[in-house]
C-alpha cells in the first residue's frame, strides 16, 4: 500500500472521530474571520469614532485566538493519545519516526486546511449578519454590507497556521518521546482510576464543599454593609475568588467522589445497571480531570457572569436614564429650553414644563444613617443634599417641622441606608433647622447632577425654604440653582424631538440632556461589551463543550468491553442506555450546574454597581447558556449509543 493510499485510508478511518473537531474548527475560524473583518469593514468607519469599535473588536479577536489556541491544542493531545497504537503498529512494522510524522502531518494539513477555507468561506457569508446584528444591538443607524476584507483574510491565515504549526510541534515531539510499549499504553495510562477512598480524599471532599460554601456565604454578604471599608471590601473579594477556585478544583477531586461514596453506602453497595453505569463511572472518572472541569467552570462562570452583567446594564438602560434625567429633557439654563420649546411648538409637539428651584444644604443625618462611612469620605453628621419646595412637587404636603426624601439610588442605599423615620437637621449658614424625616420616595425629581452621587433630595415646607434660600452658604452651592423638565405629552413624537435636541447648539456652559439620548448612549457602549462577550462567550462554550464530547469519546471507547460482557449477560441496549443517559447528565451537569451557580453569586453580589433589573437578563443569559451546553450532552449520549450497539 502506498503512502498515499494509507493516507486516504486514515482519513476515511478517523473522520467519524474527528466530525466535531472539525464542526469546531470551521466554527472557530468563521467566527473568528467575521470578527476580523468588523475591523475592516467600511461601514464600520463611521462609528468607529463614536463607540471605540475597532479597538474592542481587536481585543475581543486577541482574546478569541487564546480561547480556540488552546482548544486545538488540547483535542489535538487527546487525538493523538486515542492514535498511539496505531503510531506503535506503524513503528513496529518498520516505518521509522519522522515517516510516521510525515503521514500525520498529510493528513492534518488537508483536515485542517479544508476546514480553514471552509470556516473562511463561511465567516464572509455570515459577516454582514454580524455587523447588521452589532448595529442593532448598539442602536446604530449605519448600512451593513457584505464586504470581503483581504486584510483579515492574510491575518486568519497567519493566526491558523501559526496554531498548526504549533500542532505539529506538539505531535513531533509526542512521537520523539514515546517509545513502542508506552504507544501501547497511553490511552489508558491517561485516566487514573481509584479503586477506594482514602480519609484524605474524604477530607479533600468535604473542604471543597465548605470551601464554596464560604465564598457563596461571604459574596452574599459583600455590599449588605457588613463590609464597610475599601480594605474590609478588598480582603472579602480575594477571600470569594480564591475559596471558589480553589472549592471548585477540591469539588471535582474529592467531593463528587465523596457524595456518591455516601450514596452507594446508602444502597448498601447494591447498586443496579443504570447506577452502575452512571454513579460509578464519574465517582472515579472526574478526579482525573479536576483541573480541566475547574478551568471549563471558572471559564464558564466568567463568561455568564459578565455577559449577564453586560445585559443588565444594557436592559437598564431605559431606567437609569430616567434615574439620571428627571424629565425627557432637561436643562439649567431658561434660554436653552425657551430655544429648545420653541423648536418643539414649531414642529406640532405637544410637551408640558416644570421648573424646580434647588439649593445645596448641610444636613445632619446621623440619626436616619447610624454608620460610620468615614472610609468613603463621608460624614452623615455634616453632608450636603438637594433641598427643593413641596410647591414644586405635586400630590406633597409637608409641615413645616417634617421633610420627606426623594430619589434615592439602588447602588447608593446598599453602603448607606436610610431608617424609616427619624430626626435630623438641614442647617444654613447662620441657621439650623430641626426636622422630623418621615421617609424615603423613589422618584426621582430633579437630575442626578444636583443629587451630589445619587444622594437623595429633601422636600421641604415653603416656608422653610425660602429662609434655607435667605441663609444659604455660597461655599457648598452648584454652579446651577434651577431645574427645567420638559415631558412630551405623546411618546410617539419622543424620536422626532430628540433629533430636534441634537439639531440645536445649547449654551456650552449650561447643562442640556435627553433621556433618549443617555439611554442610547449606554447601549451603545454595553450593547458592543455584551457583543463582544457573547462572542467570546459562545467560542468558549463551543470549544468546551466539544473537550468534554471528545473525552467522553475516549471513555466509551475503553469501556466498550465493558457493555460487551453487558450485552452477553442478557442487558438490552435500552437498559445500557438508560444508564449511559445519566452519565451524561452528571458528566455534563455538573460541571454546568456549578458554573451556574458560581456565576448567579458573583451577580447577585454586585449587580447593583450595573443597572436597576436583575432577573430578567441573568434568567435569559443562563437559560440560554444550559440549553446550548446541553446539545453537546445529546450528542454524547448518541455516540455511546453507537458504542453499545458494535459492543456485540
Amino acid at each position: 500500500m502506498s503512502i498515499n493510499k494509507l493516507i486516504l485510508r486514515n482519513l476515511k478511518k478517523n473522520i467519524k472521530n474527528y466530525y466535531l473537531y472539525v464542526f469546531a474548527l470551521i466554527f472557530s475560524v468563521s467566527l473568528y474571520f467575521a470578527f476580523v473583518t468588523l475591523q475592516y469593514d467600511p461601514s464600520f468607519d463611521d462609528v468607529e469614532g463614536s463607540i471605540k469599535g475597532a479597538a474592542a473588536i481587536r481585543t475581543g479577536s486577541i482574546l478569541l485566538v487564546a480561547i480556540v489556541s488552546i482548544f486545538l491544542l488540547y483535542a489535538n493531545t487527546i487525538f493523538i493519545k486515542r492514535r498511539g497504537k496505531e503510531i506503535g503498529l506503524f513503528q513496529l512494522v518498520g516505518m521509522t519516526k519522522n515517516k510516521i510524522f510525515r503521514i500525520l502531518s498529510v493528513e492534518n494539513f488537508i483536515l485542517y486546511f479544508g476546514s480553514l477555507l471552509i470556516g473562511v468561506f463561511i465567516g464572509f457569508s455570515v459577516s454582514k449578519l454580524i455587523i447588521m446584528v452589532l448595529f442593532k444591538v448598539t442602536h446604530i443607524e449605519a448600512i451593513a454590507k457584505l464586504h470581503f476584507s483581504a486584510q483579515a483574510l492574510i491575518q486568519t491565515l497567519i493566526v491558523f497556521a501559526a496554531i498548526y504549526l504549533m500542532i505539529m510541534l506538539m505531535n513531533y515531539l509526542f512521537i520523539k518521546k514515546q517509545s513502542i510499549l508506552a504507544l501501547f499504553r497511553v490511552i489508558s495510562s491517561t485516566e487514573s482510576r481509584v479503586k477506594k477512598m482514602s480519609i484524605w480524599e474524604i477530607i479533600i471532599g468535604a473542604l471543597g464543599l465548605i470551601m464554596i460554601a464560604s465564598g457563596y456565604y461571604v459574596s452574599s454578604k459583600l455590599f449588605s454593609g457588613d463590609f464597610t471599608t475599601i480594605n474590609e471590601l478588598f480582603m472579602a473579594m480575594t477571600f470569594i475568588l480564591a475559596s471558589v477556585i480553589i472549592g471548585t478544583y477540591l469539588f471535582y477531586k474529592g467531593s463528587v467522589s465523596f457524595i456518591f461514596n455516601l450514596i452507594r453506602k446508602e444502597k448498601n453497595g447494591y447498586l443496579n445497571i443504570n447506577e452502575v453505569l452512571s454513579l460509578s463511572s464519574i465517582m472515579f472518572r472526574m478526579k482525573s480531570n479536576a483541573l480541566l472541569l475547574t478551568i471549563i467552570t471558572t471559564v464558564s462562570a466568567l463568561a455568564i457572569g459578565l455577559l449577564s452583567l453586560s445585559y443588565i446594564s444594557y436592559y437598564s438602560a431605559d431606567k437609569a436614564a430616567e434615574n439620571n434625567v428627571a424629565g425627557d429633557f432637561s436643562f439649567t439654563s431658561a434660554k436653552d429650553a425657551a430655544k429648545f420649546t420653541k423648536a418643539l411648538t414649531a414642529a406640532d409637539i405637544s410637551f408640558q414644563e416644570r421648573k424646580i428651584d434647588v439649593i445645596q444644604i448641610e444636613a445632619n443625618l446621623k440619626n436616619i444613617l447610624g454608620k460610620n462611612l468615614q472610609e468613603l469620605n463621608f460624614d452623615p453628621a455634616k453632608t450636603a443634599i438637594p433641598v427643593i419646595s413641596e410647591q414644586a412637587i405635586k400630590n406633597i404636603n409637608v409641615a413645616p417641622e417634617e421633610t420627606v426624601f426623594t430619589g434615592y439610588s439602588d447602588l447608593l442605599q446598599k453602603f448607606m441606608k436610610f431608617e424609616d423615620s427619624g430626626k435630623m437637621e438641614l442647617k444654613g449658614k447662620t441657621m439650623v433647622f430641626p426636622l422630623t424625616y418621615l421617609g424615603l420616595r423613589k422618584e426621582f425629581v430633579i437630575d442626578s447632577f444636583f443629587t451630589n452621587g445619587g444622594m437623595p433630595t429633601a422636600i421641604v415646607d415653603k416656608s422653610v425654604f425660602e429662609q434655607l434660600r435667605k441663609d444659604i452658604d455660597p461655599k457648598i452651592q452648584k454652579e446651577f440653582s434651577l431645574f427645567i423638565g420638559i415631558d412630551l405629552k405623546n411618546e410617539d413624537q419622543m424620536e422626532k424631538a430628540n433629533t430636534i435636541f441634537k439639531k440645536i447648539n445649547f449654551n456650552r456652559n449650561d447643562l442640556a440632556e435627553s433621556r433618549l439620548e443617555i439611554s442610547n448612549n449606554q447601549k451603545q457602549t454595553m450593547g458592543l461589551v455584551m457583543f463582544i462577550v457573547g462572542f467570546l462567550g459562545l467560542t468558549f462554550l463551543v470549544t468546551s463543550g466539544c473537550i468534554l464530547y471528545f473525552k467522553q469519546m475516549g471513555e466509551s471507547e475503553e469501556e466498550k468491553p465493558h457493555y460487551t460482557i453487558l450485552r452477553k449477560l442478557g442487558f438490552t441496549r435500552a437498559d445500557l442506555a438508560k444508564g449511559i443517559r445519566g452519565k451524561q447528565l452528571f458528566s455534563f451537569g455538573i460541571p454546568l450546574i456549578v458554573g451556574l451557580s458560581h456565576s448567579y453569586f458573583a451577580v447577585q453580589s454586585g449587580w447593583f454597581l450595573f443597572g436597576t433589573e436583575v432577573w430578567t437578563p441573568m434568567i435569559i443569559v443562563m437559560a440560554i447558556y444550559a440549553a446550548l451546553y446541553s446539545i453537546f450532552g445529546f450528542l454524547s449520549v448518541q455516540y455511546y449509543k453507537k458504542v453499545i450497539t458494535e459492543a456485540l
